[in-house]
Protein backbone atom coordinates (compact mmCIF):
# COMPACT_ATOMS: atom_id res chain seq x y z
CA UNK A 1 0.00 0.00 0.00
CA UNK A 2 2.82 2.37 0.89
CA UNK A 3 4.51 1.78 -2.47
CA UNK A 4 1.26 2.43 -4.33
CA UNK A 5 0.72 5.70 -2.49
CA UNK A 6 4.26 6.77 -3.39
CA UNK A 7 3.66 5.85 -7.02
CA UNK A 8 0.71 8.25 -7.25
CA UNK A 9 2.68 11.18 -5.86
CA UNK A 10 2.28 10.91 -2.08
CA UNK A 11 5.82 11.57 -0.86
CA UNK A 12 5.22 10.49 2.75
CA UNK A 13 2.52 7.78 2.96
CA UNK A 14 3.20 7.27 6.67
CA UNK A 15 2.58 10.96 7.43
CA UNK A 16 -0.72 12.67 8.12
CA UNK A 17 -0.60 15.23 5.31
CA UNK A 18 -2.40 13.21 2.67
CA UNK A 19 -4.94 11.98 5.22
CA UNK A 20 -5.77 15.60 6.07
CA UNK A 21 -6.39 16.28 2.36
CA UNK A 22 -8.73 13.28 2.13
CA UNK A 23 -10.46 14.33 5.35
CA UNK A 24 -10.90 17.88 4.01
CA UNK A 25 -12.60 16.50 0.90
CA UNK A 26 -14.95 14.31 2.95
CA UNK A 27 -15.91 17.09 5.38
CA UNK A 28 -16.72 19.50 2.53
CA UNK A 29 -18.68 16.77 0.76
CA UNK A 30 -20.78 15.82 3.79
CA UNK A 31 -21.37 19.39 5.07
CA UNK A 32 -22.52 20.62 1.65
CA UNK A 33 -24.68 17.56 1.01
CA UNK A 34 -26.40 17.72 4.40
CA UNK A 35 -26.72 21.52 4.57
CA UNK A 36 -28.17 21.92 1.07
CA UNK A 37 -31.75 20.72 1.88
CA UNK A 38 -32.00 23.23 4.75
CA UNK A 39 -30.82 26.05 2.51
CA UNK A 40 -33.35 24.95 -0.10
CA UNK A 41 -36.20 24.92 2.41
CA UNK A 42 -35.34 28.38 3.71
CA UNK A 43 -34.84 29.78 0.19
CA UNK A 44 -38.32 28.65 -0.85
CA UNK A 45 -39.77 30.19 2.29
CA UNK A 46 -38.25 33.64 1.71
CA UNK A 47 -38.47 33.64 -2.09
CA UNK A 48 -34.81 33.15 -3.07
CA UNK A 49 -35.65 31.40 -6.31
CA UNK A 50 -35.40 31.71 -10.09
CA UNK A 51 -38.83 32.23 -11.58
CA UNK A 52 -39.72 30.47 -14.86
CA UNK A 53 -39.33 32.58 -18.01
CA UNK A 54 -38.58 32.20 -21.72
CA UNK A 55 -34.81 31.92 -21.16
CA UNK A 56 -34.78 29.49 -18.22
CA UNK A 57 -35.52 25.78 -18.44
CA UNK A 58 -37.24 25.40 -15.05
CA UNK A 59 -41.04 25.25 -15.07
CA UNK A 60 -41.48 26.10 -11.36
CA UNK A 61 -39.65 28.43 -8.93
CA UNK A 62 -36.21 26.92 -8.31
CA UNK A 63 -34.18 27.90 -5.22
CA UNK A 64 -30.98 29.66 -6.30
CA UNK A 65 -29.10 29.87 -2.98
CA UNK A 66 -27.00 26.71 -3.38
CA UNK A 67 -23.86 28.83 -3.53
CA UNK A 68 -24.26 29.66 0.16
CA UNK A 69 -24.14 25.99 1.14
CA UNK A 70 -21.18 25.39 -1.18
CA UNK A 71 -19.23 28.24 0.42
CA UNK A 72 -20.17 27.02 3.91
CA UNK A 73 -18.96 23.50 3.07
CA UNK A 74 -15.59 24.73 1.80
CA UNK A 75 -15.00 27.03 4.78
CA UNK A 76 -16.06 24.39 7.31
CA UNK A 77 -13.71 21.83 5.78
CA UNK A 78 -10.75 24.20 5.74
CA UNK A 79 -11.38 25.26 9.35
CA UNK A 80 -11.49 21.65 10.52
CA UNK A 81 -8.41 20.75 8.47
CA UNK A 82 -6.29 23.63 9.75
CA UNK A 83 -7.43 22.93 13.30
CA UNK A 84 -6.21 19.33 13.03
CA UNK A 85 -3.01 20.37 11.30
CA UNK A 86 -2.27 24.10 11.58
CA UNK A 87 -0.69 25.77 8.56
CA UNK A 88 2.77 26.70 9.79
CA UNK A 89 3.99 28.36 6.61
CA UNK A 90 2.81 31.97 6.74
CA UNK A 91 2.84 32.41 2.96
CA UNK A 92 0.54 29.42 2.45
CA UNK A 93 -1.81 30.66 5.17
CA UNK A 94 -2.03 34.11 3.56
CA UNK A 95 -2.77 32.61 0.15
CA UNK A 96 -5.57 30.41 1.49
CA UNK A 97 -7.11 33.35 3.34
CA UNK A 98 -6.83 35.58 0.25
CA UNK A 99 -8.61 33.01 -1.92
CA UNK A 100 -11.37 32.62 0.68
CA UNK A 101 -11.74 36.39 1.10
CA UNK A 102 -11.97 36.99 -2.65
CA UNK A 103 -14.38 34.08 -2.95
CA UNK A 104 -16.52 35.40 -0.10
CA UNK A 105 -16.78 38.81 -1.78
CA UNK A 106 -17.93 37.21 -5.03
CA UNK A 107 -20.39 34.95 -3.20
CA UNK A 108 -21.96 38.05 -1.63
CA UNK A 109 -22.10 39.96 -4.92
CA UNK A 110 -23.42 36.93 -6.79
CA UNK A 111 -26.10 36.31 -4.18
CA UNK A 112 -27.29 39.94 -4.27
CA UNK A 113 -27.33 39.78 -8.07
CA UNK A 114 -29.39 36.56 -7.95
CA UNK A 115 -32.05 38.15 -5.77
CA UNK A 116 -32.15 41.79 -6.87
CA UNK A 117 -29.99 42.19 -9.95
CA UNK A 118 -26.81 44.26 -10.22
CA UNK A 119 -25.39 46.26 -13.16
CA UNK A 120 -22.86 44.25 -15.23
CA UNK A 121 -20.26 46.99 -14.81
CA UNK A 122 -20.51 46.80 -11.02
CA UNK A 123 -20.07 43.02 -11.06
CA UNK A 124 -17.06 43.41 -13.34
CA UNK A 125 -15.52 45.98 -10.99
CA UNK A 126 -15.88 43.66 -8.00
CA UNK A 127 -14.31 40.81 -9.99
CA UNK A 128 -11.42 43.15 -10.84
CA UNK A 129 -10.86 43.90 -7.16
CA UNK A 130 -10.99 40.19 -6.30
CA UNK A 131 -8.37 39.51 -9.00
CA UNK A 132 -6.13 42.29 -7.67
CA UNK A 133 -6.37 40.70 -4.22
CA UNK A 134 -4.70 37.59 -5.66
CA UNK A 135 -2.01 39.69 -7.31
CA UNK A 136 -1.34 41.36 -3.94
CA UNK A 137 -0.45 38.01 -2.33
CA UNK A 138 1.56 36.87 -5.36
CA UNK A 139 -1.03 34.44 -6.76
CA UNK A 140 -0.41 35.47 -10.35
CA UNK A 141 1.23 34.87 -13.69
CA UNK A 142 4.88 35.89 -13.78
CA UNK A 143 5.69 37.28 -17.21
CA UNK A 144 9.18 36.56 -18.50
CA UNK A 145 9.32 38.52 -21.76
CA UNK A 146 12.59 40.19 -20.77
CA UNK A 147 11.21 43.74 -20.59
CA UNK A 148 10.74 46.34 -17.85
CA UNK A 149 6.98 45.91 -18.22
CA UNK A 150 7.00 42.21 -17.25
CA UNK A 151 5.35 42.82 -13.82
CA UNK A 152 2.63 44.88 -15.50
CA UNK A 153 1.92 42.27 -18.18
CA UNK A 154 1.88 39.55 -15.55
CA UNK A 155 -0.73 41.49 -13.60
CA UNK A 156 -2.83 42.10 -16.73
CA UNK A 157 -2.74 38.41 -17.67
CA UNK A 158 -3.74 37.46 -14.13
CA UNK A 159 -6.71 39.85 -14.14
CA UNK A 160 -7.90 38.66 -17.56
CA UNK A 161 -7.52 35.02 -16.49
CA UNK A 162 -9.37 35.37 -13.18
CA UNK A 163 -12.23 37.48 -14.55
CA UNK A 164 -12.50 35.33 -17.67
CA UNK A 165 -12.65 32.00 -15.84
CA UNK A 166 -15.02 33.35 -13.17
CA UNK A 167 -17.52 34.42 -15.82
CA UNK A 168 -16.93 31.37 -18.02
CA UNK A 169 -17.95 28.98 -15.23
CA UNK A 170 -20.95 31.17 -14.45
CA UNK A 171 -22.09 31.13 -18.08
CA UNK A 172 -21.84 27.31 -18.17
CA UNK A 173 -24.41 27.11 -15.36
CA UNK A 174 -27.34 26.74 -17.73
CA UNK A 175 -28.61 23.22 -17.12
CA UNK A 176 -28.79 20.95 -14.09
CA UNK A 177 -25.49 19.51 -12.94
CA UNK A 178 -23.30 21.00 -15.67
CA UNK A 179 -21.31 23.72 -13.88
CA UNK A 180 -21.08 21.70 -10.66
CA UNK A 181 -19.73 18.68 -12.54
CA UNK A 182 -17.22 20.76 -14.48
CA UNK A 183 -16.05 22.35 -11.22
CA UNK A 184 -15.68 18.93 -9.57
CA UNK A 185 -13.75 17.39 -12.47
CA UNK A 186 -11.42 20.39 -12.79
CA UNK A 187 -10.85 20.67 -9.04
CA UNK A 188 -9.91 16.99 -8.74
CA UNK A 189 -7.62 17.14 -11.78
CA UNK A 190 -5.84 20.23 -10.48
CA UNK A 191 -5.64 18.53 -7.08
CA UNK A 192 -3.85 15.55 -8.65
CA UNK A 193 -1.32 17.95 -10.18
CA UNK A 194 -0.80 20.11 -7.10
CA UNK A 195 -0.36 17.04 -4.87
CA UNK A 196 2.80 16.20 -6.81
CA UNK A 197 4.53 19.31 -5.43
CA UNK A 198 4.80 19.95 -1.67
CA UNK A 199 5.22 23.68 -2.36
CA UNK A 200 1.63 23.87 -3.64
CA UNK A 201 0.12 22.99 -0.27
CA UNK A 202 -2.36 25.88 -0.39
CA UNK A 203 -3.77 24.72 -3.73
CA UNK A 204 -4.01 21.10 -2.60
CA UNK A 205 -5.99 21.93 0.54
CA UNK A 206 -8.36 24.40 -1.15
CA UNK A 207 -8.98 22.11 -4.12
CA UNK A 208 -9.82 19.19 -1.83
CA UNK A 209 -12.46 21.32 -0.11
CA UNK A 210 -13.79 22.67 -3.41
CA UNK A 211 -14.02 19.21 -4.97
CA UNK A 212 -15.88 17.83 -1.95
CA UNK A 213 -18.33 20.74 -1.93
CA UNK A 214 -19.00 20.35 -5.66
CA UNK A 215 -19.77 16.65 -5.23
CA UNK A 216 -22.06 17.32 -2.26
CA UNK A 217 -23.91 19.93 -4.30
CA UNK A 218 -24.35 17.59 -7.28
CA UNK A 219 -26.26 15.18 -5.05
CA UNK A 220 -29.11 17.73 -5.18
CA UNK A 221 -28.41 19.36 -8.53
CA UNK A 222 -28.34 16.57 -11.12
CA UNK A 223 -31.52 16.61 -13.22
CA UNK A 224 -34.18 17.08 -11.97
CA UNK A 225 -32.50 19.68 -9.76
CA UNK A 226 -33.89 20.62 -6.36
CA UNK A 227 -31.64 23.66 -6.02
CA UNK A 228 -29.16 25.58 -8.18
CA UNK A 229 -25.93 27.31 -7.19
CA UNK A 230 -26.87 30.70 -8.67
CA UNK A 231 -24.30 33.35 -9.53
CA UNK A 232 -23.00 33.10 -5.94
CA UNK A 233 -21.88 29.51 -6.37
CA UNK A 234 -20.73 29.86 -9.98
CA UNK A 235 -18.59 32.91 -9.22
CA UNK A 236 -17.08 31.11 -6.24
CA UNK A 237 -16.25 27.97 -8.22
CA UNK A 238 -14.79 29.96 -11.11
CA UNK A 239 -12.74 32.28 -8.92
CA UNK A 240 -11.27 29.54 -6.74
CA UNK A 241 -10.40 27.35 -9.73
CA UNK A 242 -8.74 30.31 -11.47
CA UNK A 243 -6.79 31.18 -8.31
CA UNK A 244 -5.62 27.67 -7.45
CA UNK A 245 -4.51 27.08 -11.05
CA UNK A 246 -2.11 30.01 -10.58
CA UNK A 247 -0.49 28.79 -7.38
CA UNK A 248 2.37 27.11 -9.23
CA UNK A 249 3.99 30.53 -9.86
CA UNK A 250 3.71 30.05 -13.62
CA UNK A 251 6.22 31.71 -15.87
CA UNK A 252 4.76 33.11 -19.11
CA UNK A 253 7.31 33.74 -21.84
CA UNK A 254 4.98 33.31 -24.83
CA UNK A 255 1.23 33.06 -25.43
CA UNK A 256 1.71 29.29 -25.76
CA UNK A 257 2.88 29.17 -22.14
CA UNK A 258 -0.78 29.60 -21.17
CA UNK A 259 -1.92 26.46 -23.03
CA UNK A 260 -1.22 23.84 -20.30
CA UNK A 261 -3.16 25.72 -17.63
CA UNK A 262 -5.95 26.76 -20.04
CA UNK A 263 -6.57 23.12 -21.00
CA UNK A 264 -8.04 22.43 -17.56
CA UNK A 265 -10.81 24.95 -18.18
CA UNK A 266 -10.88 24.86 -21.97
CA UNK A 267 -14.55 23.94 -22.34
CA UNK A 268 -15.91 26.94 -20.36
CA UNK A 269 -13.33 29.19 -22.04
CA UNK A 270 -14.29 28.07 -25.56
CA UNK A 271 -18.00 28.30 -24.79
CA UNK A 272 -17.70 31.83 -23.42
CA UNK A 273 -15.50 32.92 -26.32
CA UNK A 274 -17.90 31.71 -28.99
CA UNK A 275 -20.88 33.29 -27.17
CA UNK A 276 -18.98 36.58 -26.84
CA UNK A 277 -18.10 36.64 -30.55
CA UNK A 278 -21.61 35.66 -31.68
CA UNK A 279 -23.20 38.43 -29.63
CA UNK A 280 -20.72 41.02 -30.87
CA UNK A 281 -21.54 40.07 -34.46
CA UNK A 282 -25.24 40.51 -33.61
CA UNK A 283 -24.36 43.94 -32.13
CA UNK A 284 -25.47 42.84 -28.67
CA UNK A 285 -23.81 43.53 -25.32
CA UNK A 286 -22.07 40.23 -24.48
CA UNK A 287 -22.14 41.00 -20.74
CA UNK A 288 -25.84 41.70 -20.34
CA UNK A 289 -27.64 40.05 -23.27
CA UNK A 290 -29.33 36.76 -22.33
CA UNK A 291 -29.66 34.04 -24.92
CA UNK A 292 -29.64 30.36 -25.75
CA UNK A 293 -26.38 30.32 -27.67
CA UNK A 294 -24.21 28.19 -25.38
CA UNK A 295 -22.87 24.73 -26.20
CA UNK A 296 -25.40 23.06 -23.92
CA UNK A 297 -28.26 24.93 -25.63
CA UNK A 298 -27.02 23.68 -29.00
CA UNK A 299 -26.98 20.08 -27.75
CA UNK A 300 -30.48 20.47 -26.32
CA UNK A 301 -31.65 21.86 -29.67
CA UNK A 302 -30.31 18.70 -31.35
CA UNK A 303 -32.66 16.62 -29.22
CA UNK A 304 -30.40 15.55 -26.35
CA UNK A 305 -31.99 15.46 -22.89
CA UNK A 306 -30.65 17.55 -20.04
CA UNK A 307 -29.09 14.50 -18.42
CA UNK A 308 -27.41 13.33 -21.60
CA UNK A 309 -26.18 16.83 -22.43
CA UNK A 310 -24.68 17.17 -18.97
CA UNK A 311 -22.92 13.79 -19.13
CA UNK A 312 -21.55 14.50 -22.64
CA UNK A 313 -20.02 17.78 -21.48
CA UNK A 314 -18.72 16.13 -18.30
CA UNK A 315 -16.91 13.57 -20.46
CA UNK A 316 -15.49 16.30 -22.70
CA UNK A 317 -14.26 18.16 -19.61
CA UNK A 318 -12.66 15.04 -18.16
CA UNK A 319 -10.85 14.24 -21.41
CA UNK A 320 -9.48 17.80 -21.64
CA UNK A 321 -8.33 17.67 -18.02
CA UNK A 322 -6.57 14.35 -18.54
CA UNK A 323 -4.83 15.80 -21.61
CA UNK A 324 -3.83 18.83 -19.51
CA UNK A 325 -2.33 16.52 -16.88
CA UNK A 326 -0.41 14.64 -19.57
CA UNK A 327 0.90 17.90 -21.07
CA UNK A 328 2.17 18.88 -17.63
CA UNK A 329 4.11 15.63 -17.39
CA UNK A 330 2.01 13.90 -14.75
CA UNK A 331 2.71 10.18 -14.27
CA UNK A 332 0.31 8.01 -16.38
CA UNK A 333 -0.60 6.02 -13.25
CA UNK A 334 -1.67 9.23 -11.50
CA UNK A 335 -3.73 10.19 -14.56
CA UNK A 336 -5.41 6.78 -14.57
CA UNK A 337 -6.17 6.85 -10.85
CA UNK A 338 -7.54 10.39 -11.15
CA UNK A 339 -9.80 9.47 -14.07
CA UNK A 340 -11.08 6.37 -12.27
CA UNK A 341 -11.73 8.29 -9.05
CA UNK A 342 -13.57 11.12 -10.80
CA UNK A 343 -15.73 8.76 -12.86
CA UNK A 344 -16.53 6.57 -9.85
CA UNK A 345 -17.54 9.46 -7.58
CA UNK A 346 -19.65 11.10 -10.29
CA UNK A 347 -21.28 7.77 -11.12
CA UNK A 348 -22.09 7.10 -7.47
CA UNK A 349 -23.55 10.61 -7.03
CA UNK A 350 -25.70 10.36 -10.16
CA UNK A 351 -26.95 6.91 -9.13
CA UNK A 352 -27.90 8.19 -5.67
CA UNK A 353 -29.72 11.18 -7.15
CA UNK A 354 -31.63 9.07 -9.69
CA UNK A 355 -32.52 6.52 -7.01
CA UNK A 356 -34.03 9.33 -4.93
CA UNK A 357 -35.98 10.58 -7.97
CA UNK A 358 -37.33 7.10 -8.71
CA UNK A 359 -38.28 6.65 -5.06
CA UNK A 360 -40.16 9.97 -5.06
CA UNK A 361 -41.95 8.99 -8.28
CA UNK A 362 -43.04 5.70 -6.71
CA UNK A 363 -44.34 7.54 -3.63
CA UNK A 364 -46.33 9.92 -5.82
CA UNK A 365 -48.16 6.97 -7.36
CA UNK A 366 -49.01 5.68 -3.89
CA UNK A 367 -49.77 8.99 -2.16
CA UNK A 368 -49.06 12.28 -4.00
CA UNK A 369 -49.48 14.32 -0.80
CA UNK A 370 -46.29 12.79 0.63
CA UNK A 371 -44.06 14.61 -1.84
CA UNK A 372 -43.23 18.27 -1.17
CA UNK A 373 -43.32 20.64 -4.16
CA UNK A 374 -40.02 20.85 -6.07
Amino acid sequence: MSEFLKSIGIANPSGSGWLIVVFTFIVAWVVTWRFMPRVRQFALKVGWADQPNARRLNKEPLPNAGGLAIFAGVVAALIVATTLRPILIQEVQVQVLAILLGGAILVLVGFVDDQFGLPPLFRLLVQLLAALLLVAVDIRFHAAFGTALDPFWGMVLTIVWVIGVTNAVNLMDGIDGLAGGIAFITAMSLLAVSAQNPHWAAATLVLAALGGAALGFLRHNFYPSRIIMGDAGAYFFGYVLAATALLGSLKVATVFSLVPIALFLLLPILDTTQVFIRRLFRKQNPLSTPGKDHIHHQLLARGFSQRRTTVILWIATLVLNLVAMWVQGVNPLVIGVTATGIASLLGFTVWRRLRAVWKEAAQVKVNPSQIPPV
